[in-house]
This record gives C-alpha cells, structure tokens and sequence, in this order.
C-alpha cells in the first residue's frame, strides 16, 4: 500500500505518495525510461511487456487527478535522491533532486518533460549512486526520506530510476552492455536489452557532449552544458564538509592531474 510522503524544502502545491510499489513490474521500468527520456513510441510487446499493462502505467504516472508518484533512492550519509513525477493539468514531468534533512534546500540534478534540464549525472557518478545501496539502509528518520524496507536498494533498479539524468561525453564503451544487463534484470527481454540500451544510449555524444570536471572550491563535480542545473556546484552553498560528504556519495570525482 502506498504511503505519503513529505519533502519539506519541495515548494509544490501537491500531495506526494511513495511510488515504489509500482516498480515491481516491469511495464513500470519500461515506461520509466520511455516516458522520461521522450522516447515513447517504442512498443512494448517488443521489450515482453504487456501492452495493456504498459499503458495502464502509463495512465498513473501521468494522472493529474492522482497524488504524485516519487520514487528514492538511499545513499547512505542520510543522502536521498528523489524521482518525482509532477503532473498538472496542462503538463507532465519528472523532477530529480537529491536531498540531506540538514541543508535546509535541495540539490537539484534534473527535469524531464517540456522544460527539460540536464545532465544531471556522469557515468561514474550514475554507477556510484545505482551501487552505492548502505548497508543499514540508509534510512534517517526525517520525512521524505525512506523508512526501513522503503525506497529502491536493487541496483538496476537504481540505475534505470536516474538513467534519463545521464550525460557525459565520456561514456565508457561497456555502458551499453551495463544499461542492457539492468533492463533485463527488471524484466525487459533479454534478446531485445540491448537494442533498448542502445535506443536509450543514442544520444550521448563523445565529440560535443557534456563533460564533468571539479574545480577550486568545491569538490562536487560540474558539468559543461549550458542546459545542466549542474553547472554550479550541487547543493550550492551547504558547508564544506557537506559538500565532501555529497562528493564522497557521487563517487569522489577529482580533477585531472
């Protein structure tokens, strides 16, 4: 049964509800990365999902009558990452930010939908969250923030969840196969993985792409694009050892020697 949820620094006139029953099915993962990425013409008997399945999760997560779906991802240091999918009349989109109960503010990593911002993640920065999964859950006890047995912990899951935040010129060569192998762990058909990988992989550009780099006076990466919230530290303005903190769970990026 879903549960409510409450993210004080979240400025919206809205009621939230935890999401994550949702994500037990595939057709919930393969709307997921359609929807959010703007590739939704793809059909989803090719991926082994039901179609009617597909397109009624397809209704919830865009439901203006509904409470909004969020989704969270534990990252241990009380660090939470939030999916939000916002639906008012007129428009549909997904916000992404991570959040600590002591900043008092949120560190914005992206939207999907119309207003579209982003990057939000690098490709080492996606792996570290989507493994990062604590080992005592992760779990402060602060609103908005996943209690026990709440919140995603498999790390495919937890991939595919911030996959559309990702932009980064240097993407490895393995990161098809890496995005293939979580799709069909959440239940995608394994022989049509790949492709989808690939479809969802398309348009990160090795030549103009965004880069990420650190530099002086903070340690949380920034990314180049002109588009990414990520182009001032994340978080901008919590206190130094915070930022080492938030860096430490983004996997630490450091400048080029």
């Amino acid at each position: 049964m879903s549960t409510g949820v409450h993210v004080p620094e979240y400025q919206q006139d809205c009621e939230l509800v935890a999401g994550e029953d949702l994500a037990r099915s595939p057709a919930f993962w393969l709307a997921h990365v359609l929807m959010a990425m703007g590739k939704y013409e793809e059909p989803a008997e090719r991926y082994g999902v039901d179609a009617a399945e597909f397109d009624g999760v397809v209704d919830r997560l865009s439901d203006p009558e509904e409470p909004w779906p969020v989704f969270r991802v534990g990252c241990g240091g009380g660090h939470t990452v939030h999916a939000v999918y916002v639906n008012w009349e007129d428009g549909s989109s997904v916000d992404f930010f991570v959040r600590h109960p002591a900043w008092g503010r949120l560190g914005h990593l992206g939207q999907c939908g119309a207003d579209a911002a982003g990057p939000g993640l690098a490709w080492t920065e996606l792996l570290a969250l989507a493994g990062g999964v604590p080992k005592d859950g992760g779990v402060p006890e602060d609103g908005g923030v996943p209690e026990d047995g709440e919140g995603l912990t498999d790390p495919s899951e937890r991939l595919l969840l911030l996959l559309p935040l990702l932009g980064d010129a240097d993407l490895p060569g393995e990161a098809r196969d890496t995005v293939a192998r979580a799709l069909a762990h959440c239940g995608i058909r394994a022989e049509a993985a790949g492709d989808l990988a690939a479809v969802l992989l398309a348009g990160q550009d090795p030549v103009g792409g965004p880069r990420w780099s650190v530099a002086d006076g903070s340690p949380v990466a920034v990314c180049s694009s002109p588009y990414s919230p990520r182009r001032v530290p994340l978080a901008l303005g919590i206190s130094a050892d915070r930022a080492e903190a938030l860096a430490a769970v983004l996997g630490g990026l450091r400048p080029a020697a």
